[in-house]
This record gives structure tokens, C-alpha cells and sequence, in this order.
């Protein structure tokens, strides 16, 4: 009986992980279909991650003439762009770590500021869609 009891535990953690491997092709299905949905409406469409902390939420971000939006299926969000203090790209996090592969965008707003991992052919889009500024310079625009 205590191979009977093995299998049953090993069982149980295979079925957790093809649960766990579901649910994120799923989400990746769903960001997928969000992104068709914005490039109608939108300058700029690309799939990204929101960090939050030591958290990495996939999102889809686009860019209308106006507004920037970020979005997956538990989180719907925007900054009117003319609310942005500073937009900044960077090869690094705020906390200092590294982005492998990828470019940060990070966006200040009132004190608080929000950052994006973009893959690097997708932030060259960015940039020049979404141009660097700092405080005090002219107000944020898509281009």
C-alpha cells in the first residue's frame, strides 16, 4: 500500500502543475485577444509586464492619441498622457535590478511612478512613439 500512497502524492502535484500551466496559456489567450481588441483604436499596441514590487503582471499597453492604456483580465487602467510628469526608459528598475533582455518604461505620475518591461524591438517602437521627457518640459504626447 505505500506505493499506493506515492502515486497518489505524485499524482496530486502533477495535476497542480498542468492546473498551474492551464491557467497561464489561458491568460496569455485572453491578453492575446485584449491586444487585438485596443490595435483598432490604437497608435501603439504591445504585450508587457507591469511590476509591482517583486511582481510581474502581464498586460497588454497601448497608446491612443491621449491616453496610455494597460490591461489584463483582473486590472483596467490609464493615465491621460498630459498627466504624466516624466516618461523615462532605462535598462534597469527603480529598485536597481537589472532588465535582461528588455527595457523598462517608466512612467511618473504625482509622485508615483509606474514601470513596464518591454522587449527591446518593442521599446524602440515605444520611444519613438511615446518620447522621453522630464519635469517641467512640454507636455506628454503620442507622436
Amino acid at each position: 500500500m505505500p506505493e499506493l500512497a506515492t502515486v497518489s502524492v505524485i499524482g496530486v502535484f502533477v495535476l497542480a502543475a498542468l492546473v498551474i500551466v492551464f491557467l497561464k496559456v489561458r491568460q496569455r489567450d485572453l491578453l492575446g485577444a485584449m491586444l487585438e481588441k485596443r490595435r483598432a483604436s490604437s497608435t501603439l499596441v504591445s504585450r508587457a509586464e507591469y511590476v509591482e514590487g517583486v511582481e510581474r503582471i502581464p498586460v497588454a499597453l497601448s497608446i491612443t492619441g491621449d491616453s496610455l492604456y494597460y490591461e489584463n483580465t483582473d486590472l483596467e487602467a490609464s493615465f491621460e498622457l498630459n498627466r504624466l510628469d516624466e516618461i523615462e526608459y532605462s535598462d534597469e528598475l527603480a529598485t536597481g535590478i537589472e532588465a535582461h533582455g528588455c527595457r523598462v518604461l517608466r512612467l511618473r505620475s504625482h509622485g508615483a511612478a509606474f514601470e513596464f518591461l518591454l522587449e527591446k524591438p518593442e521599446a524602440a517602437k515605444w520611444e519613438s512613439a511615446l518620447p522621453p521627457r522630464t519635469y517641467g518640459s512640454a507636455t506628454a504626447r503620442a507622436v
